[in-house]
């Protein structure tokens, strides 16, 4: 095992990390693409991805069969590449959406998987690191309609509650209530509806048993199944049992199924990184108090501790029972009652909250031990906990830290924030402190505060637009956010206050997630677009 504690090897293992990584995202957000690159980029290598034209977003999913040429060209040009990190999905059905979405028969799809194969018998030197998602069971259509087919707008709620019956069914068995509910559920839901539902879910299936086969046949040098939004009780619960088991000879050396799917990009080229350097990081993980490492946080099936322990693997690391041998210590930030709630729910805001003194005091005392300090921040969904920030900002902590990470899911923060904490403890401290401003102004000042401000003021704005849909108030929306943001800033994060241009655009037409953009590039993207600052009231 290699330990990075002294200086001189940290030198040594930068200075090693060079080279080229090709990597095709499951699509084309920032989270998943451009900050994903960032990190590995900040160590030394150079990521190679394909166009943004072939990449899926919200509305297009993405192209396959040009996904494939490209690799196939790029890993025939340049003899110097370390690894391929590649999502299945994007190589299958054209992105994450489009895995839900898509209309390719089971043939079409087969084949395709089946190109794996020999793109590895092409290439056999270049290790190769492929993840895949299981279709997701949202609970409701409200919010995720545009993401599923239409029906699930309607019914989508109702699929989920009948499908967490069935998962129930084989666990443990359904009471008597639960078993009327079962057949007035079976008899609500349109059959065609379901029908269709299940028949993709069974194509994703199938195709993820046929990824496993090829890491049987050790194509793969990993192969991660990431279990998208899901619960204890939940369709994707029940198919992750099955292709879990199907693959559990591989071992974690070789396999996986975790909950998660947008982190896993930057997991993998994590582990292709920590494989090509020798290096086996060891991590202390350190729950608040309360439930902690128990806590089943919202969007997941597991608890965190199971999550974080299979994240750790998965990223070529190793667990380890004190601080004193870690290469960084991980403190998660959960809510000692093991809730997971909202970052846009009110009393998410600057006041203490039980908890949140003795975490940031246990953050304090790792750093100033010396400890490279790393905080997965999941007390909400969806963004920062504002009283944790406030706390780590009253004590001089936000760049003291090597790494941190409260976006989106738990799972989502915890296997991007663990993956940086590895890489960073090779980088230059300003290369931690610009990843650490990445997220601050993402997960922070954007997710857990100015998206909520922007949200409600979207009604103040003439046009056609909504949250989900910004349509021709989009550039509207986009002046108005990138002043919120920058007085955020000016308020929070003094130092960064005017040194460069910052910009907020959508690539996705939605509020969910935004693009922030700094220096010459925002200063290009405001050129070229010219967008309509309005005064904010």
């Amino acid at each position: 095992m290699l330990l990075l504690s002294a200086p001189s090897e940290a030198k040594k293992k930068f200075d090693a990390a060079t080279g080229k990584i090709l990597y095709i995202p499951l699509d084309n957000r920032p989270i998943t693409s451009k900050q994903t690159v960032e990190v590995a980029e900040k160590l030394g290598f150079e990521v190679i991805m394909p166009p943004d034209e072939l990449l899926g977003n919200r509305d297009e999913l993405g192209n396959p069969e040009r996904l494939w040429e490209w690799l196939e060209t790029e890993a025939d040009e340049y003899k110097d590449l370390r690894a391929a990190v590649i999502a299945a999905d994007s190589m299958l059905y054209g992105s994450l959406v489009g895995s839900r979405k898509h209309d390719y028969e089971p043939q079409l799809i087969a084949e395709r998987a089946a190109r794996f194969e020999e793109f590895h018998d092409d290439h056999k030197r270049l290790p190769l690191y492929v993840f895949s998602s299981i279709m997701r069971t949202p609970r409701t259509g409200a919010l995720s309609g545009h993401e599923e087919p239409e029906y699930y707008r309607s019914y989508g709620a109702d699929i989920f509650r009948y499908t967490a019956l069935i998962d129930k069914q084989e666990i443990e068995g359904l009471n008597r209530r639960e078993k009327k509910e079962f057949a007035f559920l079976e008899k609500l839901i349109p059959k065609n509806a379901l029908s269709d539902w299940m028949n993709r879910r069974k194509k994703n299936f199938d195709a993820n048993k046929l990824l496993i086969d090829l890491a049987k046949k050790k194509n793969f040098n990993y192969l991660l199944l990431g279990r998208d939004d899901n619960a204890p009780y939940s369709q994707t619960h029940l198919e992750s049992r099955y292709l879990t088991k199907y693959g559990d000879k591989l071992g974690k050396e070789t396999f996986q199924s975790i909950a998660g799917i947008d982190e896993i990009g930057l997991m993998m080229i994590t582990r292709a990184i920590n494989e090509r350097l020798n290096n086996v990081p060891f991590v202390f993980v350190r729950y608040n108090w309360g439930r902690g490492k128990e806590t089943i946080p919202s969007y997941s099936d597991v608890t965190i501790e199971e999550s974080i322990d299979a994240a750790i693997a998965a990223t070529g690391a190793m667990k380890v029972p004190s601080p004193e041998r870690a290469d960084f210590v991980l403190a998660v930030n959960t809510n000692p009652d093991g809730k997971t709630f909202e970052a846009n729910d009110a009393f998410n805001d600057v006041n203490a909250r039980e908890g949140t003194q003795y975490f940031a005091e246990l953050v304090n005392d790792y750093v100033s031990k010396n400890y490279n300090v790393a905080v997965a921040d999941i007390a909400f969904a969806n963004g920062s906990d504002n009283a944790l920030m406030e706390a780590l900002k009253e004590r001089g902590l936000l760049f003291r830290l090597r790494a941190y990470a409260g976006w989106n899911t738990a799972t989502n923060s915890t296997g991007f924030v663990l993956s940086t904490a590895m890489l960073s403890k090779m980088m230059p401290d300003g290369a931690v402190d610009d990843l650490l401003l990445t997220r601050y102004l993402d997960d922070w000042a954007y997710q857990a505060n100015v998206r909520n401000i922007m949200a409600g003021q979207l009604t103040w704005l003439r046009g056609d637009g909504y949250y989900g849909k910004l349509g021709d108030k989009a550039d509207a929306v986009s002046g108005r956010t990138t002043k919120l943001l920058e007085r955020f800033v000016e308020n929070n994060l003094p130092p960064f206050a005017g040194s460069e241009d910052m910009m907020v655009v959508f690539p996705w037409n939605r509020m969910f997630e935004s693009d922030i953009l700094r220096g010459r590039e925002a200063t290009i993207e405001f050129e070229k677009s010219q967008p309509h600052i309005l005064p904010i009231k």
